[in-house]
């Protein structure tokens, strides 16, 4: 495993994480969450020499977060660094386009849910608390910053996330300008490169660390997506994956295989690329099986893509428009 420093931080985090959303299952999110495998999952990452993991209080309902919190005590002796998130109160992902602050992140709100994830997490402090949702109409408010900044000075948190809108990477940056926000997570993947016009060289500028997340646009640059792909009942990729973008997603995949397919495994190819930037701290790629484990930590080895394979990759850029279905 190799690490990169978390902005200006300065931890040393692995550059592939683990995200925790599908492993946790519950409503709202992926379906086949096995709860019995999942632990074997994390101790082999952790194994593996990964030590960045995030989670929300919205994955399971703090079942995620008592995840995180069992694997802890397991390795005693491992740094293992803890990112967690804080729920809009309204529970609206993304925000209403008439949502204020009042309705999403009030204080007591968010002193309320930095204890519920101390409390799961069974820790007295968290190095990570992201905001779970954001607008920057948002940012000029003082009263969040009071709040989350009062958690740092007590030590409850260590530093303060935000994590950025599906397809909305510059409506953060009102936040940055506060001085407070440490980290950013945002969707960057060969599809979704927007990140790149003015997200990332202002974390660069500012020391502001940046967590890839959705590597795999929740399947498709798997290669796992079809046509007449369909999952369970209550599976949120049935949402996701509806009539206005199954098919388009279909289509994007064929294009890219088309063009590159052959020369490296897809999923392979999908975290090489997020770990060509620079910008990147680390990508979160959820992982569910200890095959998954293996693969996708197996990319950090240090071998850089092929500069000719990175410049067809940067052709399948895919700007797309917010909707209501895509979270």
């Amino acid at each position: 495993m190799r690490y990169r420093t978390l902005g200006r931080l300065g931890w040393e985090i692995s550059e592939v994480g683990y995200g925790m959303w599908g492993i946790a299952g519950g409503p709202g999110g992926f379906t086949g969450a096995d709860h019995g495998t999942a632990p074997g999952c994390l101790d082999l990452a952790v194994e593996l020499g990964c030590n960045f993991f995030d989670t929300a209080w919205a994955y399971g309902r703090g079942i995620s977060e008592r995840m995180l919190g069992d694997l802890v005590r397991r390795h005693p002796g491992r740094k293992l660094y803890l990112a967690t998130k804080i729920p809009p109160k309204d529970m609206e992902w993304p925000p209403r386009p008439d949502s204020g602050l009042d309705d999403v992140f009030p204080a007591a709100h968010i002193r309320d849910y930095t204890h519920r994830s101390l409390e799961n997490l069974g820790v007295s402090r968290i190095d990570l608390m992201q905001l779970h949702v954001w607008e920057d109409r948002w940012a000029k408010d003082e009263r969040w910053l009071q709040a989350l900044g009062d958690l740092k000075r007590e030590g409850v948190i260590g530093a303060v996330g935000i994590s950025v809108n599906r397809w909305e990477p510059a409506n953060c940056l009102a936040a940055l300008d506060t001085g407070l926000v440490d980290v950013i997570q945002v969707i960057y993947n060969i599809f979704d490169q927007a990140p790149e016009d003015e997200l990332f060289p202002r974390a660069q500028r500012d020391g502001i660390g940046v967590i890839a997340r959705v590597p795999f646009d929740e399947g498709t640059l798997t290669g796992a997506i079809r046509a007449d792909s369909a999952w369970p009942e209550g599976d949120w990729r049935n949402t996701y994956f509806g009539p206005e973008n199954l098919g388009p997603s279909v289509e994007h995949l064929a294009r890219l295989t088309g063009d590159v397919g052959g020369r490296v495994p897809l999923p392979e190819l999908a975290l090489r690329f997020i770990l060509a930037n620079p910008a990147v701290s680390t990508v979160i790629p959820g992982m569910r099986t200890p095959g998954h484990v293996r693969a996708n930590i197996g990319v950090s080895d240090g071998q850089p893509l092929d500069p000719g394979l990175l410049g067809d990759l940067r052709r399948h850029r895919w700007d797309r428009v917010p909707a209501w279905w895509s979270g």
